[in-house]
């Protein structure tokens, strides 16, 4: 196959583990699936390695630098899954604000907004398969590199995550800026989350023409939000975004699972079971049995770890991985952290963790 051939979304070879995708949809599975938000990070050395003197976006813009990143942790570990290496902030970035990754401080808008004037500054029609054609170059290319070992899941940033960041201009810990606009601008706060729905429908959906077999929408802000804020600048888009892009999948008669993670919000894990997502992922603050509940059975569930429980040793690891699956159970669950990996972890207690997951599980599925 020609290096062309290897960009062109046709021709995929034959999923050989199709287990997370059975178990997002709800059905048997032989073992829990498992994979690890940021599995291509910097705890690992080959990771290092290659990104050593790059930018990052320049990274993100290269498929083929993509690719190889996504494919790094699968040589090491029995991961079920496989997701795109990318950032949710190469939205903005196609809306023509300029994001910058500063060493020791984390993605920076040089020029964030900083009142509703500011929103004649962006684009409100975004042509992604132009701005973000590099992330489904990087999809196409790396189903076929794959080989078809485990799917491929691409992913976004939602809403109200993207807007704190363009408007924080940075990290920040009490998003104080971006939640001033709810309070001050809540005309100016739903057209800018309508603009950030608009495009994000479009490029989940580009994302699974290039070759995604599952989508997950990161709402990594959600825990500043109050319930009543939540329902009204979060939950909503959240909702329009799986329902339209389903409406379309649905007119080529596919069927891509999607999941939903809204880091912090406990308050909405009734609203989240019902938002035409297929999985809802949790963070490490949720008891699994309560969640099994409040959830009533209408959605399969993702998470939790916390991950400082790779800083434990490995038999410990063992042990909080058998009574986290006892906790959900072995059908529709796809075991992960609670949020993503940290740079100082050992790739060995990641290993621990795959292994567990898989070993435990299927000693209870046997034992049922």
């Amino acid at each position: 196959m020609s290096k062309d051939e290897l960009i062109l979304p046709k021709d995929f070879p034959e999923l050989k583990n199709d287990t997370f995708l059975r178990a997002a949809r709800g059905e048997q599975t032989q073992h829990v699936p498992v994979w690890c938000m940021r599995q291509a990070g910097r705890y690992l050395p080959e990771f290092r390695e290659f990104r050593a003197g790059k930018d990052f976006f320049d990274t993100c813009r290269s498929p083929e630098a993509c690719c190889e990143l996504t494919l790094q942790p699968l040589r090491r570990f029995d991961f079920d899954v496989s997701i795109i290496f990318s950032d949710i902030l190469v939205v903005p970035q196609a809306m023509g604000m300029e994001v910058q990754m500063v060493p020791g401080k984390g993605p920076t808008f040089p020029d964030p907004l900083k009142d509703p004037e500011d929103l004649q500054r962006l684009k409100t029609k975004v042509d992604v398969k132009k701005e973000l054609d590099y992330v489904f170059k990087a999809i196409t290319l790396t189903r076929h590199k794959i080989e078809g070992k485990v799917p491929l899941i691409g992913f976004t940033g939602a809403p109200w995550t993207l807007m704190s960041y363009m408007i924080e201009g940075s990290g920040s810990k009490t998003h104080s800026k971006a939640k001033s606009w709810l309070y001050r601008h809540p005309e100016a706060s739903h057209m800018l989350l309508k603009m950030l729905t608009d495009i994000i429908v479009d490029y989940l959906l580009g994302q699974v023409a290039a070759g995604a077999q599952a989508l997950q929408v990161f709402e990594s802000h959600a825990g500043i939000l109050g319930p009543t804020e939540f329902k009204d600048f979060s939950l909503p888009y959240l909702r329009d975004i799986a329902r339209r892009v389903k409406d379309q999948l649905k007119e080529t008669g596919q069927d891509v699972p999607m999941i939903v993670f809204a880091k912090d919000a406990h308050y909405g894990l009734e609203d989240l079971s019902q938002s035409y997502y297929e999985v809802v992922s949790l963070d490490w603050t949720i008891d699994p049995q309560s969640a099994r509940e409040r959830t009533g059975g209408k959605v399969s569930l993702q998470g939790n770890m916390d991950p400082c429980a790779l800083y434990a040793p490995k038999e410990r690891i063992s042990e909080i991985v058998q009574k986290m699956l006892e906790g959900f159970g072995t059908q529709r669950y796809i075991a992960n952290l609670g949020h993503g990996m940290y740079p100082d972890m050992d790739p060995e207690s990641v290993g621990a963790f795959v292994e567990a997951v898989h070993k435990h599980s299927r000693q209870m599925n046997k034992q049922q």
